[in-house]
């Protein structure tokens, strides 16, 4: 396992663009692809990690053979706790070694191309202005935005559950979607984005922009790209409660 070895970022911007794609493919092991992640993580198998790639795939393997292996390598034995801990909080605790390591390999590449101080606090900074793999596993970045504005949320949250979708014939699930306001209601648009402006994709980590489809689990009220979760405006309004992937594979698995 060479953790996309072969590739080297020489840039800031490649850097950062290779951690983005490393974070991505992670945070899907960790969210919408759990149920697989879970099952290859047996704690009978050998010493097992969690490896994301630019590309935004993400793999569980052996570690490297080599000593010292080409990059950083990830936690190394994550299998072993799956069963001794909650599923949650066994999550969580990848996620946050996860978190680690996707800045270990920023810093190695850093180190490698000799970034000064200045590149060094630029790639920091454009890291830093995305949330934590824990944040959006846990939901914590969400709650810290609910907090901030809880007055205003009331009021939104209100608006989406008494009216009809503005822009939409449609009604039901798909009233609960962030969609953008009709034209005309300027002002419920902008308090509608500065409501929304931080929420996070529970999949992607992305934020909220007001020309996608979103739609919110009925059980852990994470917010997800229509896209992300597979489910289009036209399914949404069918669906009487919504489950997203994670909570959909807690109910299943025996």
């Amino acid at each position: 396992m060479d953790g996309g070895a072969s590739y080297n970022p020489r840039t800031v911007e490649e850097v950062f663009r290779d951690f983005k794609g490393r974070r991505a493919g992670m945070i899907k092991a960790l969210t919408t692809d759990v149920e697989e992640f879970y099952q290859q993580c047996d704690p009978e198998k050998e010493n097992l990690c969690l490896y994301g790639f630019p590309s935004e795939q993400w793999e569980v393997n052996l570690p490297a053979e080599e000593v010292p292996p080409e990059l950083p390598e990830p936690a190394l034995g994550i299998n072993f706790a799956r069963d001794g801990m909650q599923e949650k909080d066994w999550l969580s605790l990848v996620a946050v070694h996860s978190d680690a390591w996707l800045l270990s390999v920023a810093f190695y590449f850093g180190s490698r191309f000799g970034f000064d101080k200045a590149d060094r606090k630029r790639l920091f900074s454009m890291i830093n202005d995305l949330p934590t793999i824990f944040e959006v596993v846990t939901g914590t970045a969400k709650k810290q935005v609910k907090e901030k504005s809880s007055v205003s949320n009331h009021s939104s949250n209100k608006t989406k559950s008494n009216s009809k979708q503005r822009g939409s014939e449609s009604q039901g699930k798909y009233s609960k979607a962030m969609q953008a306001k009709d034209e005309d209601d300027e002002g419920l648009d902008e308090e509608d984005e500065e409501d929304h402006g931080e929420t996070l994709c529970g999949a992607c980590g992305e934020n909220y922009a007001s020309d996608e489809f979103w739609i919110c689990c009925d059980i852990c009220e994470k917010w997800f790209h229509g896209k992300c979760v597979k489910i289009t405006p036209a399914r949404a309004e069918h669906i009487k409660q919504y489950k997203c992937p994670s909570c959909s594979n807690k109910r299943a698995r025996p």
